[in-house]
């Protein structure tokens, strides 16, 4: 999700910040382009206008110190513990209360992608043939008791990404390329008397933190801008109940916490703002109510009740069609950097089976499945590969290899009928769809893929999960054996802009993992791990963006995915709002560190 700093590998980010920003150009369809939201039909009450925060700033000028800025949630984060979380939704909301040595820059668009230095004085020096990462922390950084944040903090907080066997969910780049052999234990077996004993990080100050990597990866300042490179300090480390309430390197701390009921954060009053150049720090508290129910959050948003939708996925059908027809002025229709898709686990029978696979890609009905997802507008175009837009080397949809978006896109019954007669099911089969309970779009896809692959005798039940549960429930590959879930929905979206910080976690073998697990189609394939190999070697950009195509084309070619949508949504955004504007750093979502009220009220 962010960008990198040194001259050829810049140019990649940029390329890809670049094609952000013409997606998001093409979908704005009106609005202003001043500062204070303008001529984008701006409401009585006080809305910007519709698309005046897309890829834009929207009344930024109205922003005041104070207030309470209420999100709500139809979920709660997968986890607040910064090592653990891998929503996208939490990697924006954590930066209230967590710092990196770099992160996205505060910019609307293509611009919030690129890099910029947070806790570190400057962005990486890079030596040693790009091997060696060097950094120095500010002055006046602090905990929220005061303490200062040392190197030594950072360095153990990345540590923490080894102890998967305790803190499972989060993403593990940083330990596949620090640690590639898998040598060190984790901190919390760590024989080493200070439990920092990951040679590949050194500490020769608490002001200095120097990375040393076996191999150069292209894409490592990209990783430590991630949220699991926050820093945690030792003492203060409740392993696996820290996401109940994470010790704040950040301008906001925990106050409360309910899972699945409410979250409030409250100001810092140990942070400095001459100490950070990110964060304005304009609420004087922040509070996350979640909601059982979509409708209900989508109508409590639509009368004032709360600010923004945390979860950054669009507004439910209902109350997306109540706020186009009323209330258009307070939305944002941004092109979101994730793909919406089904996934098959080989694991479950007859999944193992290449021809079952293709027989469900062709049996669906792809328009219907666009519809329940909100159409082209609130959906997405139909989805026909597995690359978002977002990423070098994508091809949109110039590249659909089951004719998708064309021939096939109402389904292909009698292709879908030779496929099952290829794998041995010529009269269908039987199996079920995981699916979140708390999506509403996610469960009617389910309900459109049950109903189109009825018409080629698959006999499909729904299965709905809590979504807070993901890591344990889908994330497990012996539960889904044992559940028999042969298509999980899901959706993913660039951890920064590359094939490596889209797919690895996807589509590389060694990433699939016993809990967390995101290579849900359980692909070992030893092509797919070659190309992903050379393009971490690979520091010329065509030629990553070329491996970058190919990988795609394996990808597709073997059948594991149908992909719904390359996404877009309509987001909500309250009357009470400045200083709002999305951001490719996050995928579309508004971004949440700067986020201001109008009043203080």
């Amino acid at each position: 999700m962010t960008t990198q700093r040194t001259s050829g590998r810049r140019k990649q980010a940029m390329a890809a910040a670049a094609v952000v920003a013409a997606l998001l150009t093409t979908a704005a369809c009106g609005g202003g382009n001043d500062s204070n939201g303008g001529g984008g039909g701006g409401s009585k009450s006080g809305a910007a206008g519709f698309d005046a925060a897309n890829n834009k700033v929207a009344q930024a000028s109205l922003a005041k110190k104070g207030g309470t800025l209420k999100f709500g949630a139809a979920q709660d984060a997968d986890s607040w513990d910064t090592t653990r979380g891998y929503y996208g939704m939490m990697w924006n909301f954590a930066r209230y209360y967590s710092r990196q040595l770099v992160t996205n820059k505060t910019e609307p668009g293509a611009a919030g992608a690129e890099l910029t230095p947070d806790l570190a004085t400057g962005l990486a020096k890079v030596s040693d043939g790009g091997k060696t990462y060097t950094y120095t922390l500010r002055d006046g950084v602090t905990w929220e008791d005061g303490k200062p944040i040392t190197s030594k903090d950072v360095k153990y907080g990345i540590e923490r990404v080894w102890a998967q066997d305790v803190l499972s969910g989060g993403p593990t780049y940083l330990k596949e390329v620090l640690d590639p052999d898998g040598k060190y234990q984790g901190p919390y077996k760590d024989k080493d008397k200070e439990h920092l004993g990951l040679k590949a990080i050194e500490t020769p100050d608490d002001k200095t933190i120097v990375f040393r990597l076996p191999k150069a990866n292209s894409d490592f300042e990209q990783m430590l801008s991630l949220i699991s490179a926050s820093p945690v300090r030792q003492d203060m480390d409740t392993k696996s109940k820290y996401g109940l309430h994470p010790f704040s390197s950040g301008p906001y701390k925990f106050e409360s916490y309910s899972p699945g009921k409410d979250l409030k954060l409250v100001r810092n009053t140990e942070w400095k703002q001459a100490s950070d150049p990110i964060r304005k720090a304009y609420p004087d508290e922040i509070t996350i109510k979640f909601f059982s129910n979509a409708n209900d959050l989508d109508q409590r948003l639509i009368a004032g009740d709360y600010d923004l939708d945390l979860n950054q996925t669009g507004m439910s059908p209902q109350g997306r069609q109540t706020a186009l027809k009323k209330y258009k002025g307070n939305l944002d229709n941004p092109v979101s950097g994730y793909v919406r898709y089904a996934v098959f686990p080989q694991s479950v029978k007859p999944f193992d089976n290449i021809h079952c696979r293709n027989a469900v890609i062709y049996g669906a009905d792809h328009v219907s499945l666009q519809t329940a997802r909100g159409g082209p507008v609130a959906g997405g175009d139909i989805g026909t590969n597995m690359l978002p837009p977002s990423v070098p080397g994508a091809e949109g949809q110039k590249y659909d290899p089951f004719e998708l978006a064309t021939a096939n896109k109402n389904g292909n019954v009698e292709k879908a009928k030779e496929e099952l007669k290829a794998c041995g099911k010529p009269n269908g089969f039987k199996t079920t769809i995981a699916v979140r309970n708390n999506k509403p779009v996610e469960v009617a896809t389910a309900e459109s893929l049950q109903a189109s692959l009825k018409k080629i005798g698959v006999d499909v039940q729904i299965d709905q999960y809590d979504g807070s549960q993901t890591a344990g429930i889908i994330g497990s590959p012996s539960n889904v054996k044992k559940k028999g879930y042969g298509i999980i929905i899901m959706g993913w979206g660039p951890d920064f802009p590359s094939v490596q910080g889209y797919g690895l976690p996807l589509w590389n073998s060694n990433y699939i993992l016993q809990s967390g697990n995101n290579n849900y189609a359980l692909i070992k394939d030893k092509a797919i791990d070659g190309l992903f190999d050379d393009y971490v070697n690979s520091l010329d950009d065509a030629k990553k963006a070329e491996i970058a195509t190919q990988i795609n084309h394996k990808v597709m070619e073997g059948g594991y995915y149908l992909p719904f949508v390359f996404e877009r949504f309509i987001n909500w955004r309250s009357d009470r709002l400045a200083n709002v504007y999305t951001s490719a750093g996050y995928s579309g979502q508004y971004d949440f560190v700067n986020l201001g009220l109008k009043s203080s009220k």
